[in-house]
């Protein structure tokens, strides 16, 4: 499965921005999608969720409350909407598909996502 990710970019502190992506092919009920992230000198982490089939996410502590993951079924498309970015949310986003939970099976190129103070 290959993944495109878009919609990085560079914004303000405060700012929302909203991270597409589409798999190449409409993923089964038994798959799932998320985000993961990877900042300058630091290890990947996990973002956010998503089941394919129900209404069921997971988030990490840090973006809580503030990121939203979706998903278009119709579109075959996941979203990540991103509000009071920070400037520790910068970094190379990464969209991800796969049965496990969290996902992580395969994975998009990457978007940068920079946060300006």
């Amino acid at each position: 499965v290959q993944l495109q990710a878009s919609g990085g970019g560079l914004v303000q502190a405060g700012d929302s921005l909203t991270l597409s992506c589409e798999p190449s092919r409409r993923p089964f009920s038994s798959n799932n999608m998320g985000w993961f992230r990877q900042a300058p000198g630091k290890e990947r982490e996990f973002v956010a969720a998503i089941r394919w089939s129900r209404d069921s996410t997971i988030y990490a502590d840090s973006v809580k409350g503030r990121f939203t993951i979706s998903r278009d079924k119709a579109k075959n498309m996941v979203y990540l909407q991103m509000s009071s970015l920070k400037p520790e949310d910068t970094a190379v986003y990464y969209c991800t598909f796969g049965s496990s939970w969290p996902p992580d099976r395969f994975w998009g190129q990457g978007t940068l996502v920079t946060v300006s103070s």
